[in-house]
């Protein structure tokens, strides 16, 4: 089984990085972006927004259609979207252009984002898809540690356009790999129609489910927080701490590592301790470390190293979080976990869109407002944890105790 768990982890985490390498690898082009195209700081995350907005509804397409048709089908259409979102980047002209490009780009992706996690769901329950979860994000994680200097590199030989032709062939791959070693994980008879009246009572059944809503919205305030970090981090790490482009991509791996070593750790913490009381811990290490953070900064002792250092566990904090967040809100929700998934990471996706759009108006190329938008996501899923009572009364198979 510990082959097969590899394999799936290898397949499905090479697939599921396209996402993510559409986000990383482009981010040490914003400031050429932002002087080629004549745009305004605001408008050139705006084209991070309006990825990450239709790659969060997105989702709630592709879930269920893959639950009607099965997982690959769908995943072939994505990826098709994909290229072409990514072809149209590369001849965008104005910055208008870019957003729309990035609009259809982010439809293709979000087939990455839902399918993978269903799968798992198909294949595993409880702590062995807890692992599973983990494998992947752990291949995921080559793309922000290398991404953003493989970016560097790319811009340097090709220009800024060159990295979103780098995607389309990166998506090209992916279809061969999803043609060729990727099974139907769905069996016909599993499959369920999808029709308004099916997709309603799912949609009931989820949002009626205070476990599956308070884990996705914990969840949602973390990818927020890191989404808001993607964002910022190139204008404030090279403009306000004035590192360069290989630089910047070597602080940003750094902060990257919290993430995903403490995420392969998550599934046995879940299941020495249980999952709820993982996720309790650190959401309440994230939101100290934090505010801790924003205290240091709003004193004027924000530096580099005190920024990273504190970046880097509160990202840990996160790497715990996530995906386990993500596994245990799927857990009672097998019969519908593509849309289930779909809801999950469309809630997800919208919370980190909406925050960018948020916090930019704040803007100015400091660290502090970077700092203050990260624990205020910290605080809301701290929040929401005590609201709605995550750890007090979780079922006993939900816990995975």
């Amino acid at each position: 089984m510990t082959s097969g768990l590899f394999r799936s982890a290898a397949v499905l985490g090479l697939l599921a990085a396209v996402g993510p390498l559409a986000i990383d690898i482009y981010l040490p082009a914003l400031p050429a972006i932002e002087a080629d195209l004549n745009a305004g700081i605001a408008s050139t995350q705006m084209t991070l927004t309006a990825f990450f907005l239709t790659f969060g509804l997105s989702q709630m397409v592709y879930g269920p259609l893959s639950d009607q048709i099965g997982r690959k089908l769908p995943l072939y259409g994505g990826l098709v979207l994909f290229i072409l979102g990514s072809i149209s980047c590369a001849l965008s002209p104005t910055i208008e252009w870019l957003i729309a490009s990035r609009l259809l780009q982010g439809v293709g992706a979000a087939v990455v984002m839902v399918i993978p996690r269903a799968i798992i769901r198909d294949m595993y329950t409880g702590y062995q898809a807890t692992r599973l979860m983990a494998l992947v994000m752990l291949v995921i994680s080559v793309s922000p540690m290398l991404a953003p200097l493989a970016g560097t590199g790319i811009i340097a030989i090709g220009g800024w356009q060159a990295i979103f032709y780098f995607l389309a062939g990166a998506a090209v791959l992916s279809l061969i790999v999803t043609d060729r070693a990727l099974p139907e994980t769905l069996a016909p008879e599993d499959r369920v129609p999808v029709n308004t009246r099916s997709l309603f009572a799912g949609l009931k059944v989820l949002f009626a489910d205070p476990l599956f809503m308070g884990l996705t919205l914990i969840g949602g305030c973390g990818m927020a927080s890191f989404f808001v970090f993607i964002a910022s981090a190139p204008f404030v790490y090279t403009g306000h701490f004035g590192l360069s482009g290989v630089e910047f991509s070597l602080a940003f791996a750094v902060n990257a590592i919290g993430f995903f070593a403490s995420s392969q750790i998550a599934a046995q913490l879940g299941q020495r301790f249980g999952m709820t009381r993982v996720i309790v811990y650190a959401v309440t290490g994230f939101v100290l470390i934090e505010l801790a953070l924003l205290a240091l900064t709003l004193s004027g002792y924000g530096a580099l190293p005190v920024v990273m250092f504190f970046l880097f566990c509160g990202n840990a904090c996160l790497g715990l979080v996530i995906p386990s967040t993500m596994v245990l809100a799927l857990d009672h929700h097998g019969k519908i976990a593509g849309l289930a998934s779909s809801l999950g990471g469309t809630l997800q996706m919208i919370a980190g869109g909406l925050m960018i759009a948020a916090a930019s108006p704040f803007f100015d190329g400091t660290v502090t407002p970077l700092v203050a938008a990260i624990t205020f996501c910290a605080v809301a899923a701290f929040t929401l944890m005590k609201l709605l009572g995550i750890g007090k009364e979780t079922p006993t198979k939900a816990a995975g105790a």
